[in-house]
């Protein structure tokens, strides 16, 4: 039986009831597909039809066995991580420059640094291939890795930024009055402090590129291969369950990345005194 504060009227509770079941079926509508087709990826035949006959780990195992399977996902890896490397350090000096009292123009050069998650991806992987085809990184990891340290900087911009407007400047003021330099005020007092906001971008910028698969299509040749790329082949091509297991895997990462940003945002709200009812 539901309680509600006594201020709550009838037509009061029917909203929050009926608010509560809206939601409810709105999240079984966007799972439902996922967990619809996650257990066919343990299915013993290459079937994608309930009831399954079996339960197997074989798709997994081809996943990992596999040279191409093995080749995309070692690409995906070295890719993710270098971009969201690049994509912190240039994020971090952007947020920094941004939050200047002195900047002209902060408005346009946030916008413009923004833009990425405005632009539609296929406009960004025609634009990225024409300019970095004359410089030659067209069917290379470094160009790939450029790209989507392009796309990954909006994300810790805007969260480095956010930790950024609650940063107290007296700490700053107060280092530099001890005597320190401004690059180790920097590394001992405001980096340890907005380090939540800095690593939630990271994993953002680094979720962006694990499963970005168009400006791969533009960008990559047979040996620079990523995952999502190699999903879009094997769809096309030939459709197997091992592609299944590899979207398991996927969604696994993905949730993990999400519980780690939940915990980061609570511990940021910790830090800074928030306390929720």
């Amino acid at each position: 039986m539901l309680k509600f504060p006594a201020y709550v009227t009838v037509w009061g509770a029917i909203g929050r009831v009926a608010h509560a079941v809206f939601s409810v079926l709105m999240l079984l509508g966007l799972l439902l597909p996922i967990l619809v087709v996650m257990p066919l990826s343990f299915n013993s035949e290459p079937y994608f039809t309930y009831p399954m006959p079996g339960f197997s780990v074989r798709w997994y195992q081809m996943f990992i066995e596999r040279p191409e399977w093995r080749l995309a996902l070692q690409n995906t890896l070295v890719v993710g991580a270098a971009s969201t490397l690049l994509a912190t350090v240039l994020g971090v000096l952007a947020a920094l420059g941004l939050m200047h009292q002195r900047l002209k123009g902060g408005a346009f050069i946030r916008g413009l640094l923004l833009s990425p998650m405005i632009v539609p991806t296929i406009i960004t992987a025609v634009g990225v291939y024409f300019a970095f085809s004359p410089f030659g990184l067209v069917n290379s990891l470094f160009g790939l890795i450029l790209a989507h340290a392009a796309l990954g900087v909006p994300f810790i911009v805007v969260t480095v930024a956010a930790t950024l407007a609650g940063f107290n400047e007296t700490l700053t003021r107060a280092g530099r009055s001890l005597g320190a330099s401004p690059l180790r005020v920097f590394w001992s007092v405001k980096l340890p402090l907005i380090a939540p906001g800095v690593i939630s971008g990271g994993l953002f910028a680094f979720a962006t590129s694990f499963d970005e698969v168009v400006v791969a299509l533009f960008l990559t040749g047979p040996d620079q291969r990523t995952v999502p790329r190699e999903m879009w082949s094997g769809v096309r091509e030939q459709l197997s369950p091992t592609i299944l297991a590899v979207a398991t895997t996927l969604v696994v990462v993905s949730a993990l990345l999400l519980f780690t940003l939940e915990a980061l945002r609570r511990r940021t709200e910790r830090l800074r005194g928030i306390q929720r009812n």
